[in-house]
C-alpha cells in the first residue's frame, strides 16, 4: 500500500488505528507488533498514527480497549442476567472468554496492563453494584475483581497460548513416583473445554461467597 507524507490524515482516526492494530496482532503477534508496521498497514507516515494517539503505550491501551468493547455493554446483556450478582459475574465471565478465543495474542495484554477503559468500568461497575445490593461486605466486594480476574487471566493465557493447535493434553503420570496425579488424571481430560471453565468458575464465586458468609457471621 502507497504511504501518504507525514501529515496527511488518510482518513485516520482512533477507531480505524485501533481496529487495524488489532488485525496486525492477531494476525503476527504482540512480539511482532509495532508503529511502523502499524504504519505500513495503515499507508501512513508512522507520525500521522501519533495525532491520534499519543505514544505506544496508549496504542496498547486502545487495542485492549477495542477488543472489550467487543464484549455486550451491560444494558445487552441485563435481560439474561437480571441482578443476581453471580448471573453477571457468570455471564461477563464468558464474555471475556469468547473474546480471548477470538484474540488469543491480543489477550495477553489484558491478562498484563490494568483495564481502566469505559467499557472496562461499567462492567465492573454493574458486577460490584450487585454484589453490594445483594448484602456482600464491602472488603469481599473490593477484593471480588482481583480474585475474579486473576483466576479468569490465568485460566485463559494458560489455554489460549499455545498455538493454534490449543492447550497440550493431560501427560500421564507414573503411578509409582505420582500415584494421587495418577489417580486424578481422568479427571482432568476435559482441560480446556467450557465444562472445566464452569466447574472452576463456580469454585471461585463459591468462594467469593463463602467468604462473605463467613464475613457476615462475625
Amino acid at each position: 500500500m502507497a504511504r501518504r507524507t507525514r501529515g496527511t490524515s488518510a482518513g485516520l482516526d482512533r477507531e480505524r488505528i485501533a481496529a487495524t492494530a488489532v488485525a496486525l496482532v492477531d494476525r503476527d503477534g504482540l512480539e511482532r507488533f509495532g508503529v511502523r508496521r502499524l504504519a505500513e498497514d495503515l499507508g501512513v507516515d508512522p507520525m500521522s498514527i501519533y495525532h491520534h494517539i499519543k505514544g505506544k503505550a496508549a496504542l496498547l491501551d486502545a487495542v485492549s480497549e477495542a477488543v472489550l468493547a467487543e464484549m455486550p455493554p451491560g444494558a445487552d446483556d441485563a435481560a439474561h442476567n437480571g441482578d443476581d450478582w453471580r448471573e453477571i459475574a457468570r455471564h461477563t465471565a464468558h464474555l471475556y472468554r469468547d473474546m480471548a478465543y477470538r484474540h488469543p495474542r491480543v489477550f495477553p495484554l489484558l491478562a498484563t496492563r490494568a483495564q481502566t477503559s469505559p467499557v472496562a468500568l461499567t462492567a465492573l461497575e454493574r458486577l460490584l453494584t450487585a454484589m453490594r445490593e445483594a448484602g456482600l461486605p464491602d472488603q469481599v466486594v473490593a477484593d471480588a475483581p482481583m480474585v475474579l480476574f486473576g483466576f479468569l487471566n490465568g485460566h485463559l493465557l494458560a489455554r489460549t497460548g499455545e498455538g493454534p493447535d490449543g492447550p497440550s493434553p493431560v501427560p500421564e503420570f507414573d503411578t509409582e513416583t505420582h500415584p494421587t496425579m495418577s489417580a486424578l488424571a481422568p479427571l482432568m481430560t476435559d482441560f480446556g473445554s467450557m465444562t472445566e471453565f464452569n466447574r472452576m468458575l463456580d469454585m471461585v464465586l463459591d468462594g467469593i461467597q463463602a467468604r462473605a458468609d463467613r464475613q457476615a457471621s462475625r
